[in-house]
């Protein structure tokens, strides 16, 4: 015991030293102490090094077992994801975004952080509209005044790397000008080595801690996320991409009016995606919204392998239109490009799990270095147990006692799930993120994913399977014999549908009900 305790100590030790060592080298460094950020480094610093010691010295000597450890664990849960907040919201920019997708991490993280960390979507820091007018004049040449009739003080919306603020043009159009935070640029890099150094050390204390892949996507993500030029194209692109789905708006951009820290777009209006009070004012079904989401996104992961990869409430907005329920889809900074061999193998997982194929769910999982874990894994991108996932997804809907019991084995399988995430190529990341907020936001809609969720989600992978063969196939019968295929597979989905919307009509549960006093 006292050789272990010592073990510890010294890892500590190693630890604090390099943290210290970390912050006097930036110190005595030639750059600008506000633009590396010495107290930045700092504060992380000490908010991990406290976390570590609370979790150490809190349930040091208490029986896992027992019911007060359950209770003290939760409250040191409740701390750390307190201190790691306060933490994320005085340091900002690239803090705030790591603490974001923590806090949409429901399969991963205990409840406690989950509901301490969400609150960071909606507590982003303002910068004063004198530094962001610096901004636009540094990079667009001209002063605001001479760029816009009116520019709103108060913004639209405040993120984590921007803010975004409607203004009108000279010609008397209504724009959206996103500006991007003064010092989030230069304090990015320091962040970033901050992240990786920190996690490296937390790992090396509790060697179960495999958290890694977070700071390696963020050193990845956060370049891309902060040239806004880059995110015009991919509004762009994504424009051409899905031109075919009439209930997607994607704005406009105005490239003579942007660089890569100012992005002037066209300014669209809409309720929040998870509104239902919007939306019963205005008359918008909240099933059609959902549908409608799940048919968008199955179209980009499984056919086009071109995902918006931050789809958060902020992001997308809904609209009452003549036509049936418009889809405004905001903010296109992260995008995750697939692979084919990815995105193929990724069909056909949901497919043996829509289908309920335990062997298929085997192999593809294996194609994904998830082998070892596939029903983990199984469960984890279904966000279902794995009684549903043998019985079929598509057969029942998420009951309460089946969400507690996932949300208890994630914390029984915080480790198991760590090592998956290691594991699985890096694409299936943000694939993972990127479920977890629609299934959040279903959820606020009450809305969870249902059989015609998956009969969506089956014609597209079907569609994309099938599209991939023709790909590689030189014959004309061939490509006969895959299409023909491709159709009558469509043909038994649009019937299973056709079934579904029969016995869900009234009229067909009024004569179920006559038939049943009969």
């Amino acid at each position: 015991m006292i050789r272990h305790g010592l073990k510890k100590t010294v890892k500590f030790g190693i630890v604090a030293g390099a943290v210290g060592g970390t912050g006097l080298l930036l110190k005595h460094n030639d750059w600008e102490v506000s633009t590396i950020g010495v107290a930045r480094f700092g504060r992380a610093a000490v908010a991990a090094v406290r976390v570590v010691i609370d979790y150490k010295t809190s349930l040091y000597g208490l029986n896992p077992e027992h019911l007060s450890y359950k209770q003290i664990k939760s409250q040191v849960h409740t701390r750390s994801a307190l201190r790691l907040r306060e933490m994320c919201c005085k340091n900002g920019g690239a803090f705030i975004k790591v603490g974001q997708h923590l806090g949409s991490l429901e399969y991963l993280l205990p409840t406690e952080y989950i509901e301490v960390l969400k609150v960071l979507h909606d507590k982003a820091p303002e910068s004063p509209l004198t530094e962001l007018f610096k901004v636009v004049e540094e990079d667009l040449g001209k002063k605001v005044e001479e760029l816009f009739t009116s520019f709103e003080p108060k913004p639209l919306g405040a993120a984590s790397l921007a803010q975004v603020h409607k203004a009108t043009l000279k010609d008397g159009r209504t724009v959206a000008v996103k500006i991007q935070h003064p010092k989030v640029k230069a304090h990015s890099f320091v962040d970033i080595k901050t992240m990786t150094f920190l996690v490296s050390a937390v790992a090396y204390i509790f060697p179960d801690f495999q958290y890694k892949w977070l700071a390696e996507e963020t050193k990845k993500n956060l370049p891309l996320e902060l040239d806004f030029l880059h995110e015009g194209k991919n509004c762009e692109r994504i424009a051409r991409v899905l031109k075919d789905f009439d209930f997607l708006k994607v704005p406009e951009i105005y490239w003579n009016l942007s660089s890569e820290r100012v992005l002037t777009m066209e300014y669209c209006e809409g309720g929040k995606v998870d509104d239902r009070q919007y939306m019963k004012q205005h008359g918008i079904p909240v099933q059609e919204v959902t549908k409608k989401l799940g048919i968008l996104y199955s179209e980009m992961i499984f056919v086009q392998g071109y995902v918006h990869c931050d789809p958060h409430p902020g992001n997308v907005l809904v609209n009452k239109k003549p036509h049936g329920v418009e889809i405004v889809l905001l903010d296109h900074g992260i995008y995750q490009s697939l692979t084919d061999e990815f995105r193929l193998n990724y069909c056909k997982l949901w497919m043996a799990l829509i289908k309920a194929d335990l062997d298929g769910i085997k192999k593809y999982a294996e194609a994904m270095n998830a082998g070892h874990l596939s029903g983990l894994f199984a469960c984890m991108l279904t966000a279902r147990s794995w009684d549903s996932v043998t019985k079929g997804i598509d057969k029942s809907q998420v009951s309460e006692s089946e969400a507690d019991d996932i949300r208890q084995n994630a914390a029984q399988y915080l480790f198991e799930i760590s090592d998956i995430l290691n594991r699985i190529p890096r694409q299936m990341l943000l694939i993972l993120k990127t479920n977890d907020v629609i299934r959040g936001i279903e959820s606020s809609l009450k809305t969870p994913a249902n059989a015609v969720s998956f009969i969506n989600m089956s014609k597209c992978c079907t569609k994309a399977v099938a599209r991939h063969r023709l790909k590689h196939c030189h014959s004309w019968f061939g490509r006969l014999k895959i299409v023909s295929g491709e159709q009558w597979q469509l043909f038994k989905i649009n019937l299973y549908e056709c079934y579904l919307w029969i016995i869900s009509s009234k009229i067909f549960q009024l004569y179920s009900r006559r038939l049943a006093v009969s």
